[in-house]
């Protein structure tokens, strides 16, 4: 066994002896989570090819339970580590940030917890819930300005769609959200940033245009993010996942409502898109890793 893991294991076994642990990350910043999911992360740094990509973590997790909310575990604010149960967002930020680790050549269970408090928070900073990035458009803009991902708008078509945000439903609907609802005093700062996003343009790919078209597959890259667009009062995003292409077009990986699992749509995404009306449309974010190739397998 590698040295690294060696280290990982006994670092993973050390803090996670019990059902689940809590630990320092530096500064006030607290990281909540299970033994088996120090072990899990240990073990996929491990095994990654060198040039492993978002796509092969994520198909990593294949089959774990789709449950919502897994974030929403403490009073305060703390960078939580659930590889047991996955929603759309967390399986996200789970393969996007072992992804990126591989890139770094970084392979520890610390290096792991920076990238994810980085990729899911404001300019990587724990400063309370709302430092945490909830709408997506938000985390696509804070990565971009942090170098970390880039959103795709061009070439147009298939671009030929443009979304403009008006961004409220938080603000609008704190009772289903635990912490709005026990922390009323931390509804002006989700307003402002609801403020801030609204008004903002973006291009996107329609649904009509998301067929399998050699334009899709020069535009869109397996692992990519897909970000799907909505026409829901107050949101932006209705849902995320990895694209696959397939022979018989493009589909998507995702933490699945419907499934009530982590899978890789059977479906291609234009079948899928059209079962349902408040989608729109997808948004496409890049990783961006320099000039390394990416494994997909």
């Amino acid at each position: 066994m590698k040295k690294s893991r060696v280290v990982c294991f006994l670092v993973a076994l050390w803090l996670g002896l019990g059902a689940s642990a809590q630990v320092g990350l530096g500064g006030s910043a607290q990281v909540t989570f299970s033994r088996a999911d120090s072990l899990t992360i240990c073990r996929l740094l491990h095994d990654a090819p060198r040039e492993a990509s978002t796509l092969w973590f994520a198909r990593q997790f294949l089959g774990v339970p789709y449950v919502a909310h897994t974030l929403e575990v403490n009073d305060g604010e703390q960078l939580v580590v659930n590889t047991r149960q996955l929603d759309c967002t967390t399986l996200v930020e789970t393969a996007t940030a072992l992804a990126l680790c591989i890139a770094k050549e970084q392979r520890r269970w610390d290096d792991y917890l920076s990238m994810l408090k980085t990729l899911r928070y404001r300019q990587g900073v724990i400063d309370g819930y709302t430092s945490r990035l909830h709408y997506f458009t938000d985390w696509i803009l804070d990565k971009q300005q942090m170098a970390m991902v880039s959103e795709i708008q061009q070439p147009h078509p298939p671009f030929t769609a443009v979304q403009k945000l008006d961004i409220h439903f938080m603000g609008r609907h704190p009772q289903y959200y635990k912490a709005l609802k026990a922390h009323p005093d931390l509804l002006p700062e989700i307003r402002r940033q609801e403020a801030a996003l609204t008004g903002r343009t973006f291009r996107y790919i329609p649904k009509r245009e998301v067929k399998n078209t050699r334009l899709l597959r020069q535009t869109i890259h397996d692992g990519d993010i897909i970000a799907i667009t909505c026409n829901k009062p107050g949101l932006d995003i209705a849902h995320l996942g990895f694209a696959v292409w397939r022979k018989d077009g493009l589909h998507l990986l995702n933490a699945s409502q419907l499934h009530k699992k982590v899978v890789e749509e059977p479906m291609t995404l234009y079948s899928y898109l059209q079962k349902h009306p408040s989608h729109t449309g997808i948004r496409i974010v890049r990783l961006v890793k320099g000039n390394k190739k990416t494994v997909n397998r």
